[in-house]
Formats: C-alpha cells, structure tokens, sequence
C-alpha cells in the first residue's frame, strides 16, 4: 500500500507532548520526520507512569513512544552557534519545520519563519505554544494543564456544581487534541505550497484549541458576557440527557436531548405513568423536578446491571452509552474492530502495544512505522544523508552533537 507522506521531510525541535504528536502523525503516514532534541533528551522522557508489568517491560517509557514512534532522534546543542547551523542545514532540505519554540527562542537559534525562509523559501514552517505567538502573553510557557484546560475555561466548565473542585484532567489530553488541529494547518500549508511554490507560517496554541472544543459554549458566552452554570445531575435541563448509576455500580449516559424522547425513555423503563404526571408532563415541570426524576430512574437503573440495560436500550432504539473505564477500552470489541491498539515492533522490550491516531485513509498505509528512536539514536546517519557530517567526531567531542 501506498504512504502519501513518504517524500516529505520533516525536521521537528519539540519536546514533551502536543507538537510531537503532530509529528508521530506524519511520521504514521510515512513521512520522514527528524526530531532534534538537546543533548540531555526531550524532559518528556522516562516522565510516563510505569505500568504494573513485571521486567523488562515495567521500565520501558511507553508514553514517549506514543508521540515519537518512527521518528529519528539527532542530538544537538541548538545553544551552540555551531549546532543552530547544522539544523538549520537540514531545514534546508525539508519540505515542514515544526517547533514549540516561543519567538524569542526562535530568533535566538535563528529558526524564526524570516530566518528559515531565507534558506528554504517553500518552508512550511509550523509552531505550537501556550497562549500564541501574539498578545501579551505570547511569552507566556503553558502546559495542557494550564492553558489547555484552566486557562480556557475548560476546568471550570467541567465542575460538578459551582461549588465543586476544580477536576485535574488525565494526562495529555489537551496536547494531543491541540496536536491534531496542528496536523490538519501543517497538511493544508503544505498543499498551499506544493500548488503556488510558495512558504507558508501555521500557528495554533493549546489554548486556541481549547476554545474550539468549547466552540457550543462560547457561541453563546462571547455574545451575552455570562459564565458557564455548571450542573449537577439533578440540575439538568433535560431529563433524557444525563447520567445515572446501574445496579452493578457502574454508570451509563443516556443522551437524547430532544425533549419529546421522554415518553419513550418512560415506556422502556417501565414506567409509562410518568408522562402523564404532572411533575413531568413538559420540560418546564421536569427541569423544576429533576431531582426526583434522577431519583426515580437511578431506583429503576439499579434492578440491573449497567450490560442488562444497555441491551434493553439497544433493543429499543434509546441512544446510550457505558461510562468505561480506560481498562475496559483497552479490551473493547469496537476498539479491536477499529484497530485502535495497533501493535509496534522492535521496541527494547519487544512488541508493545500502542494507540492509533483517530484516521484511517483506505488503501494507504497509516500507523506506526516502528519504535520511538533512542535519544540521538540517528544523528550520525542523519547528517550524513544531508551532507553534514565531515566534521562529526569534532562536533562530538565539543559537545555540540550527541551520537546515542
């Protein structure tokens, strides 16, 4: 099968999780994608949460490979004015630079869009940050954490109530959402300049992305000035849109949000009496007794277990889903069916298991092509594909390049 990236080449000066991403995402579609790290390697390395396996496999950094799988590392010392020329030595051969750099640090190492199109005028070159390159806090770092989720309006967005603690989200999630925005501006740049011959700049921020998920929210927050209400179960608007807990403990989501769906959500529960009560009989009255309404559904929910209903909901056309746990994903029949746990070979520790990008392009070949690379694990073959090595033992011993 074909690779549609397979003649481009990316040169990638990133670390921890959001850029990167991106770049595994080329790489899984073929493209030859160089990740520059400092001579003591990307701080995302070894930060992962070690898995309950037993040796070898129990020290092996499988976060890092999901964002860095079938890259090549070179180490290089970018604060060396030796080691920003060899980079900038093979941007000029690239077709993508891509960095989660700030401006300054960019102009420092002269690998600012002005700079690196005086080398390489068809550049695309690509830069992912906190908060934007523009604005008073351009110079601001930003974590997922930060800018992603707290900054954004996301976390507060997500409380349980007004009141409720502020949720600290799962690792990495805003990274690798702000990561796919950054992998659909970097493919449509380089469209741009395979049909006009010319460079282009893409930019986004996690905080940018951040406000794109929230787009439903903010439509109406950016017009009117209002907070979010944040709501508790027995605050719902709508009672065929929330969430309720079975009988085995463990919870499902029923979401149909158009008001009308409520006698039927009443007939399969076996109580048709409750759309002619007139505590429920409109949208008006439910919203004022939603209290009871959770009430009386979780009563009913709980005389089977979460697998049982939802077989009933099936079967009766109610749109529903089960609040899984990431171990249960892991070993879900329509996650194998959809291949989302492709397997990588050749890793220290063997074959390991790792997760797909959200795409599948027919008759092509997209997915992990091979490990993540070891820190400056290609920096002697690298320079040498692009004619930079005659000075390589020097460059070595001075510190300005590692070699693995």
């Amino acid at each position: 099968m074909s690779s549609p990236m397979d003649d481009v080449t990316v040169i990638e000066v990133t670390s921890y999780v959001a850029a990167p991403s991106a770049g595994a995402i080329l790489a899984d579609l073929g493209a030859n994608v160089i990740r520059i790290e400092p001579l003591a390697g990307d701080p995302w390395r070894n930060q992962g949460r070690r898995p309950k396996l037993d040796d070898p496999m129990k020290g092996f950094d499988f976060q890092f490979t999901v964002s860095n799988r079938g890259k090549r590392s070179v180490a290089v010392d970018l604060t060396t004015e030796a080691g920003a020329a060899l980079v900038q030595g093979l941007v000029a051969k690239a077709q993508v630079f891509m960095c989660n750099l700030l401006v300054h640090r960019q102009e420092r190492f002269g690998l600012d869009p002005a700079s690196l199109h005086a080398i390489n005028p068809t550049l695309v070159h690509a830069t992912l940050t906190g908060y934007g390159t523009t604005g008073p806090e351009a110079w601001r770092p930003g974590y997922d954490v930060t800018a992603f989720f707290a900054r954004s309006g996301l976390t507060d967005a997500s409380r349980e109530g007004v009141e409720g603690v502020a949720p600290l989200p799962r690792p990495a999630q805003g990274d690798h959402t702000t990561g796919l925005a950054f992998f659909g501006a970097i493919m449509a740049a380089l469209r741009h300049a395979e049909r006009s011959g010319e460079g282009q700049v893409v930019e986004t921020s996690l905080y940018e992305a951040a406000v794109w998920t929230q787009a439903c929210d903010f439509s109406i927050t950016a017009m009117d000035g209002a907070p979010v209400n944040p709501r508790p179960r027995e605050q719902a608007v709508i009672a065929t849109n929330n969430r309720f807990r079975c009988g085995d403990g463990k919870w499902l989501v029923i979401t149909m949000p158009n008001p009308s769906s409520w006698p039927k959500l009443c007939q399969v529960l076996g109580k048709d009496e409750w759309a002619d009560d007139e505590r429920f009989i409109d949208l008006r009255s439910r919203f004022r007794n939603m209290a009871e309404i959770v009430a009386g559904i979780d009563e009913v929910l709980a005389t089977r277990s979460r697998d049982e209903w939802g077989e009933i909901f099936d079967a009766e056309r109610i749109i529903w889903g089960p609040v899984m746990g990431l171990d249960e994903v892991a070993s879900d029949a329509q996650a194998e069916a959809l291949g989302l746990f492709p397997e990588i070979e050749g890793t220290e520790v063997g074959t390991i298991r790792s997760v797909r990008a959200p795409m599948r392009i027919h008759d092509t070949d997209v997915g992990p092509r091979g490990p993540a690379p070891d820190l400056g694990e290609h920096t002697a073959e690298v320079l040498a594909e692009f004619g930079l090595d005659e000075d390589l033992d020097r460059l070595s011993s001075e510190g300005i390049v590692g070699l693995g």
